[in-house]
């Protein structure tokens, strides 16, 4: 089993990924709930805006856009919290424009731009560039000590992980320098060198919504300097040592070809896997393998309640050691030692009582 405890203890920011339906969002919610329990200051934030994360910690109005505490009585004797909120993707690049703009005339050029408006709020990427700006914030906020995110299934995560550099790299771009340019000399070389094509362009998108393009990127003009810097800074805290990725899966062959695909990328990447937990396995039924209970079937002849009893057994560790088998390519590029598995459970985890039962099984498993 992966030390999960010492990954929680260890670090100041958990990224929790996974494709959809492995229980991730579960996953986030039981590593916040046990970090407050042992006396940290935790926020979990939900890139996903469906309600599961809000369901399993029984917030039945729902996630806010700003965090909200849990009331936690387990964690009122070692003074630790659980916060949680839902990513706004739209109010948080506009807490971006107002801290990096000059003055209230640019805010108000930029928040009133058409292209702004509808690229803060659909641009592919931006939902992502948000995300790890929120999270730089959460780390920067002196409530919390410990900021776990819950993130879209595995492809999206990646771009999340990608976003601030894709940005900063978007900033230093020729095209995107050409744009800032002041109106009178901006027009000057875009009516010598690339009128042609600004006409071309025109055609397609129509005139109006070129012209809110340039008049987007100029009135960025001098905040380009203060969102590089702040991509930077995210980009640090993602590869920081103490940001650790938690992968999360389901002994299927798809979603554990998922995890491994983003196992793959983060070695990559040199981030590494943390730990990576596999949700909904079946559990050993005691020691020993399935040909070692149907053997025992097989010496009980004579006794059918016995009989029966070993043939289930070995039924049941026969679907343990298929999961298990499909689980080795994850253990593979992680290591056994990273793994972790969690049984299938009876019901539904939908309240702070299931978070804690499923905690049982991460951080006491011999209980």
């Amino acid at each position: 089993m992966a030390d999960v405890q010492r990954l929680i203890d260890a670090s100041t920011v958990i990224v929790c990924c996974g494709s959809g339906g492995v229980g991730k969002t579960t996953t986030a919610a039981v590593l916040g709930l046990e970090a407050a329990e042992h006396g940290r200051k935790v926020v979990v934030v939900t890139i996903d805006p469906a309600r599961r994360l809000a369901d399993a910690l029984g917030l039945e109005d729902g996630l806010a856009a700003e965090p909200q505490r849990i009331d936690l009585n387990s964690a009122q004797a070692s003074g630790g919290e659980l916060w949680a909120m839902m990513l706004d993707t739209e109010a948080t690049f506009d807490g971006l424009v107002r801290r990096h703009a000059g003055d209230p005339e640019q805010v108000d050029r930029i928040l009133t731009n058409p292209l702004y408006r509808n690229m803060a709020g659909a641009m592919s990427g931006t939902q992502e560039y948000m995300a790890a700006e929120t999270l730089h914030a959460l780390h920067g906020d002196d409530r919390f000590d410990l900021v776990v995110v819950d993130t879209p299934p595995s492809r999206n995560a990646l771009d999340f992980l990608e976003a601030p550099g894709v940005l900063a790299r978007f900033l230093d771009h020729r095209a995107f320098k050409l744009l800032m340019l002041p109106t009178k000399s901006g027009l000057k070389v875009l009516g010598s060198a690339a009128q042609p094509i600004l006409k071309a362009i025109g055609r397609v998108v129509g005139s109006d919504v070129l012209a809110d393009a340039v008049a987007f990127f100029q009135a960025f003009a001098g905040m380009e300097t203060g969102f590089r810097d702040r991509a930077d800074e995210v980009v640090a805290l993602i590869r920081a040592a103490e940001t650790s990725f938690v992968v999360v899966a389901t002994p299927r062959h798809d979603t554990i070809d998922e995890a491994v695909w983003f196992a793959q990328q983060l070695v990559e990447q040199g981030v590494g896997v943390g730990a990576a937990i596999v949700n909904r396995t079946q559990p050993g039924f005691g020691a020993g393998t399935a040909a070692d209970a149907t053997a025992a079937a097989r010496a009980a002849v004579g006794n059918d309640d016995l009989v029966a009893l070993w043939t289930n057994v070995a039924e049941l560790r026969t679907l343990r050691e298929r999961e298990r088998h499909v689980i080795a390519p994850l253990a593979d590029v992680v290591g056994n030692d990273v793994i972790a598995t969690l049984p299938l459970l009876d019901r539904d985890v939908h309240d702070l009582a299931g978070l804690q039962t499923i905690a049982g099984h991460l951080f006491d498993p011999a209980e």
